[in-house]
């Protein structure tokens, strides 16, 4: 690789992990490449309606590094890509990038003629199918980069395509295929983040089987200005305003049959949500689930303050099912106080489960790079994880040991 940078680094994943590997990797002057599975960066954080600790929206701290990407011509990024092979030594790796067609080219500019007379609706992954997109669609509405992409498992063989004649910029193209690129760095970040845990899987819980029971990310997204509901939070079965809800804490965390660990983030979570809940609609009653109530260091004040809320009740107890209210679309909570060893059954507008944080790479990993049990990723000499590719963290601590992973990545370069 002599006379080319004597860093390179490849980052992983676009999420605020590898935004911000990349990033402060590039501005000590390496070259940077990130590589990100989705039509946009900015990963789970992007689908927030507010984060810890400043409890603000995202894009506060996204638009800063989306601009900071921007200026800098060290950083390079393929979206709607993967990691086909790594090969080589630290400091020599050798990676093919696969890079899938998005079939709107650079000329797009997000004027969403294309989407108006597409006729073909999809379930918005964005908003975790909770309403429509169509099938060429904007993933939302300050994607970066700011460009259309095309779902075409959902658009008919038949379909007469009027997208192509409303776009007046020749920025659709069908005849669009797979490409590989090969490119050499000297190391690697990995910031491939997680997924919520598939609740369906949590049978007492009945997850897709009784109406208005919804997960943690789902009830983000029904609160956030620019989803599904408009940021009101009303219950999807029929729109109703939300009275009175059900937090189910460790849905799926802490179990051996699921996920053996604690999720980090999920008892903050909910208190966050509760406090959604409670600026729209002060009277609201709001039950929390819980078998501990985990909010390390100075998250114990946030978890003070939510306690102190009139109409918000801790019952110490696992839930041992939810079932549909047989008069309407209510739901029934089964569970038992064990402080005060009573059995209970709770009607409530809406169930919330806190599923926990599952890294992405526990099913989809990246040939080149080891891996614990659980999924998380194992470092090695010129292979970093980043974020929660390596553990269950909130965005602070992504931002943190996202930053440690890139001065790693930088000195295997120098090293070499």
């Amino acid at each position: 690789m002599s006379g080319e940078n004597p860093n390179r680094i490849l980052v992983i994943g676009g999420g605020f992990s590898g935004l911000t590997a990349g990033i402060e990797a590039a501005e000590t002057g390496a070259e940077v490449i990130v590589v990100e599975k989705n039509p946009y960066l900015g990963g789970r954080v992007a689908q927030l309606n507010k984060y810890f600790p400043k409890i603000c929206p995202p894009m506060c701290g996204l638009e800063i590094n989306f601009r900071r990407i921007k200026v800098n011509p060290l950083v390079t990024f393929y979206t709607m890509s993967e990691v086909d092979s790594i090969s080589g030594v630290p400091g020599d790796y050798t990676v093919k990038i696969k890079i899938n067609p998005r079939y709107v080219n650079e000329n797009c500019t997000a004027c969403n003629a294309c989407s108006e007379v597409c006729p073909v609706e999809r379930n918005c992954d964005f908003n975790f199918g909770l309403n429509k997109s169509k099938a060429i669609y904007l993933p939302f509405e300050q994607a970066f980069p700011l460009k259309y992409v095309i779902d075409r498992k959902s658009c008919p063989k038949d379909c007469p395509a009027p997208c192509l004649n409303a776009c007046k910029y020749n920025a659709i193209d069908f005849n669009m295929q797979p490409e590989t690129v090969e490119v050499k760095v000297t190391s690697i970040v990995v910031a491939t983040g997680w997924k919520p845990y598939d609740a369906s899987k949590i049978d007492n819980l009945n997850f897709g089987k009784v109406k208005n029971v919804i997960t943690n990310m789902m009830f983000e997204r029904i609160a956030a200005k620019n989803g599904p509901t408009n940021g009101q939070i009303l219950r999807p079965s029929d729109g109703k305003s939300v009275e009175n809800v059900a937090f189910v804490q460790c849905a799926g965390s802490r179990d051996e049959n699921h996920l053996p660990f604690c999720s980090y983030i999920c008892c903050l979570a909910s208190l966050k949500h509760t406090l959604y809940l409670k600026e729209q609609n002060p009277d609201a009653e709001v039950n929390i689930f819980y078998i501990d109530i985990r909010t390390p260091g100075k998250y114990e004040k946030f978890y003070n303050q939510v306690k102190e809320l009139s109409g918000v009740n801790f019952i110490k107890g696992k839930v041992a099912g939810i079932e549909q209210d047989s008069d309407s679309d209510d739901v029934i909570v089964i569970a038992e106080d064990i402080l005060n060893g009573e059995k209970i059954r709770q009607k409530v507008d809406m169930v919330v489960l806190a599923t926990g944080m599952q890294p992405e790479s526990f099913e989809f990993k990246v040939p080149g790079v080891k891996y614990a049990v659980d999924g998380f990723v194992v470092d090695a000499e010129g292979i970093y994880s980043a974020g929660c590719a390596k553990a269950p963290m909130d965005v602070a601590g992504c931002g943190k040991d996202s930053t440690s992973a890139a001065l790693k990545a930088i000195q295997t370069g120098v090293r070499r």
